[in-house]
């Protein structure tokens, strides 16, 4: 996929990797980018420094969803890729409150369904269309320190997964974005256990991974991650799931100061 003449909406825009996303699209002049964030200030300024335009909304409600949409396809023209990267990170363990637990579910999976629930009947009419979902390194291998983190990602791989296979047929492209650790202020407000965890390899910064995800949508590559070592990993949790749960265990007490 090229960018350059596309309409674009990239949601969680106002900040980290989001607004990276907007900054690069605009700089390869896609034709519009919707930058979308739940809070009007963040959404506006990303916005007045990049030259988009900016609508607010929380993505966890389906009826924010189906407007930024609805209030794209006619002002802007038929959304060609659909960047659905918004998250939250709440719900460090299973004692954390229901209302953690159930609006991680809410932006970190529902978001997604909401987005494909009214936009591939429109892209398949049209001949096509494309999702860009951030998921994270998380989804593949879960999060020391983030229950609801690692458990609503793992939910977000999944329904990534089942698009893509689900659709591609009809012209429906997917890419899922599965960072490590990014400078973006979610790192920041996670626990020390869980960004010493997930910047273990190292830390990249938003307009590092924004280059990453260009060069594989040119490829329409499925799974996008900015750590090779996450790859790794996957081979090794595949191959002995046992001494994989072991080894995490491990690094967990070693985060955590437990002997």
């Amino acid at each position: 996929m090229q960018i350059k003449n596309k309409v674009i909406v990239v949601t969680g825009a106002g900040s980290g990797i989001g607004k990276a996303l907007v900054s690069r699209f605009m700089s390869l002049e896609a034709q519009t980018v919707i930058a979308v964030d739940l809070h009007s200030d963040t959404a506006q300024q990303t916005a007045a420094e990049c030259g988009c335009v900016a609508i607010t909304a929380d993505v966890g409600k389906e009826d924010d969803v189906r407007r930024v949409i609805e209030e794209t396809e006619r002002t802007a023209g038929p959304i060609d890729l659909f960047c659905s990267n918004a998250g939250v990170a709440l719900g460090p363990d299973e004692q954390a409150n229901n209302d953690e637990w159930q609006t991680s579910w809410d932006v970190n999976v529902m978001s997604h369904v909401y987005a494909s629930r009214y936009l591939v009947p429109r892209m398949i009419k049209r001949g096509g269309g494309y999702f860009l979902i951030t998921a994270s390194a998380a989804g593949l291998l879960n999060q020391i320190g983030g229950a609801a983190y690692g458990t609503t990602k793992h939910a977000a791989v999944g329904f990534a997964e089942w698009l893509a296979l689900t659709y591609a047929h009809q012209g429906i492209k997917v890419s899922m974005l599965c960072p490590q650790a990014v400078r973006t202020p979610m790192i920041a407000n996670i626990d020390d256990q869980g960004s010493q965890a997930a910047s273990g390899d190292g830390m990249i910064e938003p307009e590092q991974l924004a280059e990453i995800v260009v060069e594989h949508l040119e490829r329409e590559a499925f799974l996008i991650l900015t750590h090779r070592e996450v790859k790794e990993y996957m081979t090794r949790k595949a191959a002995d799931y046992d001494r994989w749960i072991g080894g995490m265990n491990r690094l967990f007490r070693k985060l955590a100061g437990i002997a």
